[in-house]
């Protein structure tokens, strides 16, 4: 075989005759074949083509890849012949599920691999179950040195990695490339492929015009491409902007913003885009709205929310009792409305937040049932609150900061295990807070700001990493310092305030394009005396 032995130390997998060797149970054998076939088609994005990593330079594809028990040839001695594949292939990618558990060749595969290659890397790919039911009892062994090393695990389950990153992971980990840069690579992939088949699909379109069945066929196609085209552009501005947000990485989404708003600024007249895409369209404007609003370009989110307003009103309008409708408009009215908050145009964000409220309390109507609805309710309440307590105009509707707690005490009642409604719940502890300093209650607003520090921690420790919960944990440090410091409790507030500007450095260092931070860097090196905001 073209692989050296594992007793050489300076082998590298990339060296092996095999790139890699799948281990599975037969029952999971379809998913297999669906995988390696995926694995030995997909080529190395050109620009990592060359990279030098651990496991050697990258090249544009990751064949040979062994599937156990397809490609041995016929032999007398099957275990000679497992053996000798095992030992040519730089990884081992086991297929994990209450099925591979039970059987006994994956678990001896896992073990001769570790035992023929220790440093060689093995990858789980979690196909369905819980891993204690789904991962061979090899898989979790202790090494020599008495440790557990705990596998790199794809998960392909529906509502976790999902199958496309669920496969870049396990790409990432053959080849040793960073998983944020194949997802980068990826998406710039596949919108310069969006691109270019809907130029070809307009091409084709203005040539063949005068054949109907041609116009026809073309235009279905058409409207499959804009699907998939959307659908992607989707995935990378929800559920995968919603991942790298937990880790403080929004930064590589700068440049799919850029594509997709060039995409749907070629689409002025709503009235020929179906309702599906319309609902999509207006999802993908607040997140990139929100995208440019944490950089500080403010001009840029209120661009975007604006057309996103227009859009939700066009939809509102043709079903004004649809729940899903009611509620993607009363989003355009918050994220305007916040923009102005954040600008001090405290009138214009009043009468934002109190349309977002009228339109929550629309949704508690026509499904009093649905948890959802509550929830926006208190994000509206919370919102006329934060007015209240900035801008000293109007009479104050400080009753509006207690009616956001109750309402997300409800929820929390409700779900108690639910760490988005644990967060908010947090949030609304904040508010009240900061309603009762307003009143000079600075005791009962302390008490408060223990409550959401308490929630925050408790949050911390089950999702350690996750940028939000340390970012909350900052604000609320920093705030309740404030109050210390007016208590006349001046060393604690300096400890408290201390620990939330090491937050804030390291924040900054993960994501130095956040303008947010900066600017809650700027309000924690302020003396503690500081009155403004």
């Amino acid at each position: 075989m073209a692989g050296a032995q594992s007793d050489h130390p300076d082998h590298r997998p990339g060296d092996a005759g095999y790139r890699a060797f799948i281990s599975y149970s037969h029952r999971d054998e379809a998913t297999a074949r669906k995988l390696h076939r995926w694995l030995e088609g997909y080529r190395i994005p050109r620009r990592l083509v060359g990279r030098e990593t651990a496991f050697g330079p990258i090249g544009q594809r990751l064949t040979p890849i062994f599937r156990d028990r397809l490609e041995l040839p016929a032999a007398s001695d099957l275990n000679a012949e497992v053996q000798q594949a095992l030992d040519a292939s730089g990884a081992l990618l086991v297929l994990c599920s209450p099925a591979s558990r039970a059987s006994r060749w994956v678990d001896a595969e896992i073990r001769l691999f570790r035992r023929l290659h220790p440093d060689r890397p093995i990858i789980a790919a979690l196909l369905e179950g819980e891993p204690a039911e789904s991962f061979p009892a090899a898989l979790l062994e202790p090494g020599a040195d008495g440790t557990v090393a705990e596998p790199v695990a794809a998960d392909f389950r529906k509502g976790q990695d999902g199958p496309k990153l669920a496969r870049l992971k396990i790409v990432a980990g053959l080849t040793g490339l960073a998983l944020d840069q194949l997802i980068q690579r990826e998406a710039q992939r596949q919108l310069r492929r969006v691109i270019a088949v809907t130029l070809l699909s307009f091409l084709l379109v203005l040539l063949m015009g005068l054949m109907l069945t041609f116009v026809l066929h073309a235009r279905r196609e058409a409207d499959r491409q804009r699907h998939e085209a959307e659908g992607l552009i989707e995935f990378m501005l929800t559920d995968l902007r919603d991942k790298l947000k937990g880790v403080g990485r929004l930064d590589i989404l700068q440049t799919v913003n850029e594509r997709a708003l060039a995409y749907y600024g070629d689409q002025s007249d709503l009235d020929v885009l179906p309702v599906e895409s319309l609902e999509r369209r207006a999802r993908i404007l607040h997140a990139m709205g929100e995208d440019d609003h944490r950089r500080g370009d403010y001009q840029g989110a209120i661009a975007k929310f604006r057309e996103a307003h227009r859009v939700t009103r066009t939809l509102l309008a043709s079903a004004p009792d649809d729940p899903r409708r009611i509620y993607t408009h009363a989003q355009s009215e918050f994220w305007i409305g916040y923009v102005d908050f954040i600008l001090h145009h405290y009138p214009d964000a009043l009468d934002r937040f109190v349309a977002y409220r009228d339109l929550a309390e629309r949704l508690t109507r026509i499904a009093p049932d649905d948890p959802a609805s509550w929830r926006e309710l208190a994000y509206a309440q919370g919102n006329i609150c934060s007015v209240a307590i900035r801008w000293e105009g109007p009479p104050r509707d400080l009753d509006a900061c207690q009616a956001s707690l109750d309402t997300m005490e409800r929820m929390a009642r409700a779900d108690p295990d639910d760490p988005g409604v644990l967060a908010d719940l947090a949030n609304r502890h904040a508010w009240v807070a900061d309603a009762l300093r307003v009143q000079g209650r600075e005791q009962e607003a302390l008490a408060h700001r223990e409550r959401q520090s308490t929630i925050i921690q408790g949050l911390m420790r089950q999702d350690p990493r996750n940028m939000s919960y340390v970012q909350d944990m900052m604000l609320a440090e920093y705030s309740t310092s404030r109050i210390l410091y007016a208590l006349g409790r001046e060393a604690d507030a300096a400890k408290l305030r201390a620990g939330a500007r090491q937050t804030i450095e390291r924040l900054i260092e993960g994501d130095p394009e956040n303008n947010d931070w900066h600017n809650w860097k700027a309000k924690i090196e302020r003396p503690l005396g500081y009155q403004g905001e």
